[in-house]
């Protein structure tokens, strides 16, 4: 049974790289005009600005900052690489302390023509490494499985079970998952795996988009909800069973929308989210 519909904007996210030609001050300003309830911020928006002023700006926007992407990309063929990306996580969660963020998103990482394995391992030793860190500054870490179509180069975890299992390996209260349906509409264990990481507590975040027939481009031609096959009712259901009552995250790469006028996009994204989430 698919989920009830929404009727208001109180749980809807948006993350800051769905409207990227804004500047966060902008997003804020704009999101709150709209009723937008929550923010999630790409680091990248932070570039050259003091970042507890800015979370403290989105609070005054009353935007509910829900999380900081991303970290992660902790695979490398040398020592060297795996170090730099450790201490890359280790400022992703500072930053997050400072902008006021419960989690950071981690897009886990492959390095091309090293085995899944081997990646796999690196990618579980990078989180175990960082978790005295994380838990020093309270901030959770969100481990995000991308479509097997990334496993090459973006992520060597592309199911809900390679993350819950990981979760649960590292046996951390700082370690959970991020459920984005773009990722793992297709899997025949999603809401299995739902209910997994809802029972052990390590459900932190749930991405919305939908999936395009033809897709353009795999990497930034993400539908808004109701442009494509993903039922993502459906999928919030089993999200929502768990106990779930965070925010619903609208996260979208997508050269199209970016090349739109940003303000009508962001109606777009409140009448597909009301209409078809």
């Amino acid at each position: 049974m698919s989920a009830e519909p929404i009727n208001d904007l109180s749980r809807l996210c948006v993350h800051t790289i769905t409207t990227k030609p804004w500047p966060i001050e902008v997003a804020a300003e704009q999101f709150a005009k709209a009723g937008v309830g929550g923010i999630t911020v790409w680091r990248d928006a932070l570039a050259n600005r003091n970042i507890a002023q800015t979370g403290q700006l989105l609070r005054d926007h009353n935007l509910s900052v829900v999380s900081l992407c991303r970290g992660g990309f902790f695979p490398h063929t040398d020592a060297a690489g795996r170090q730099a990306a450790i201490d890359d996580n280790r400022r992703a969660l500072d930053e997050a302390a400072e902008l006021g963020a419960p989690h950071v998103v981690l897009v886990c990482g492959a390095a091309p023509g090293q085995p899944l394995t081997e990646s796999r391992k690196q990618i579980q030793d990078g989180i175990a490494a960082l978790l005295p860190h994380a838990e020093a500054v309270g901030v959770k870490l969100a481990i995000e499985p991308l479509h097997p179509m990334y496993a090459d180069n973006r992520s060597a975890i592309n199911t809900l079970a390679q993350a819950n299992d990981m979760a649960e390996e590292l046996a951390s209260t700082h370690v959970g998952v991020a459920v984005d349906v773009y990722h793992l509409w297709w899997d025949p264990t999603l809401e299995a795996e739902i209910a997994r990481c809802g029972r052990n507590g390590h459900l932190y975040a749930f991405h919305i988009c939908d999936w395009k027939t033809p897709t353009l481009d795999f990497l930034n031609d993400r539908g808004l909800m109701g442009e494509g096959c993903i039922d993502i009712r459906q999928i919030r259901s089993w999200v929502e069973a768990t106990g779930f009552t965070d925010f619903n995250e609208v996260e979208i790469f997508s050269n199209r929308y970016w090349s739109e006028d940003q303000a009508q996009f962001l109606e777009k994204i409140k009448h597909a989210y009301l209409n078809h989430s």
